[in-house]
């Protein structure tokens, strides 16, 4: 299934064999060999991967054990060249596909007509998410004119309400700013002093200046993706963050275990640059230019998490982020990214100089891109 900017393999646990329920190695194998992994040459030929981060994904869907909600859904980010699967965060893209995907099989009963909101159990990150999408004669409506940057062609709108995104792996610890603070000096061996702003919202992510690597913030992925020097840079900046967030214990851990949380993203004011497919993106239709890195890659678009997070750190005043925007606490903010402008919408109030984040809104889109059997060898 297609998600938003993103797609990945969807199964319920009915779908794969049994031991696979129970033993999580053998879990990630299958999933490994499913997506085509680990591939030195970096295609995944041999499977159903993309060969980018945004199409290298797996997801399980099934019924929920909770009253609140009506599916649970995990996520497992799929290392290219590695034998590794990251269960560790979430992909905001395709949980807008999981709605739709719980109504063709069967695990949600969809209203004959109109809308049917469905209450999504995050496992990863344990947190509630709902998913409005539209229904006719009992099926998911998924052409319309609803155009998503980042994605060739339109479809109908899916729109997301993240609850409560403010603090999610390890919050009951640590809370949303798990340092304590709204920006972080770190330093970083081999960069040096950098200034950050460290947050706990859709997916742990760290926000720094683009111009703290000598970037202007409108960069598009080849000129990233082809300087190694600069990537292996980025690494050491997120993977010594993670440790200040308490998510690992060692930079190198970070970058070994767990490359797809936290993100790293980089943020500048906003400035006329040129988009992915020629598309030209003026200053005054954006409140900052965002660039965000997907498993160790600039990402040719915007995650959904990653957007929930800087939505988030836009709207709390004391952030790097909500510095770039100006220092207005807007509760909505225009992400120019590398193929286009992303919406986000926020629900959020201060009391007391705390600031409480009770909804993201986004709006995605999704489709079934085929149903059928895969094959996997033994």
């Amino acid at each position: 299934m297609r998600g938003g900017t993103s797609k990945g393999v969807f199964f319920t646990p009915n779908d794969l064999p049994d031991v696979l329920r129970t033993d999580p190695v053998a879990l990630d194998r299958f999933m490994l060999r499913v997506i085509g992994s680990p591939d030195a040459y970096g295609r995944q030929t041999d499977g159903m991967g993309g060969a980018t981060s945004s199409t290298s994904k797996v997801v399980l869907v099934s019924k929920s054990s909770r009253p609140d909600c009506d599916v649970d859904y995990r996520f497992g980010a799929v290392s290219i060249e590695k034998p590794l699967v990251d269960w560790s965060g979430n992909c905001g893209n395709l949980t807008s596909a999981v709605g739709p995907f719980a109504i063709a099989r069967g695990l949600f009963v969809a209203p004959r007509n109109g809308i049917a909101t469905v209450r999504i159990w995050q496992a990863n990150i344990r947190k509630k998410i709902l998913a409005h999408i539209q229904v006719h004669n009992g099926e998911v409506v998924e052409l319309g004119d609803f155009e998503l940057d980042g994605v060739a062609f339109p479809g109908a709108e899916v729109r997301l309400e993240f609850l409560d995104p403010g603090a999610d792996k390890g919050s009951e610890a640590r809370g949303m700013f798990p340092t304590g603070h709204r920006v972080d000096t770190l330093d970083v061996p081999s960069v040096g002093a950098v200034e950050a702003t460290l947050i706990n919202a859709g997916n742990p992510t760290i926000f720094i200046h683009a111009a703290t690597l000598g970037l202007q913030g409108t960069e598009l992925p080849n000129t990233v993706n082809n300087n190694s020097e600069l990537i292996a840079r980025l690494e050491a900046i997120r993977a010594h963050a993670a440790v200040a967030m308490g998510l690992a214990a060692s930079a190198q851990e970070a970058t070994d275990k767990f490359p797809h949380t936290p993100r790293i993203a980089m943020v500048a004011p906003p400035a006329t640059y040129t988009a992915s497919g020629a598309k030209t993106i003026a200053a005054d239709v954006i409140d900052l230019t965002t660039r965000i890195m997907s498993m160790g890659k600039l990402h040719h678009a915007m995650t959904g998490t990653g957007a929930v997070a800087t939505a988030v750190a836009a709207a709390i005043p004391g952030t790097l982020v909500n510095a770039v925007r100006g220092g207005s606490a807007s509760l909505q903010v225009r992400l120019g990214h590398p193929s286009g402008v992303f919406t986000v919408g926020v629900e959020a109030a201060e009391a007391d100089g705390q600031w409480t984040v009770t909804k993201v809104l986004l709006a995605r889109s999704a489709r079934c891109l085929m149903d059928g059997r895969i094959f996997v060898p033994n």
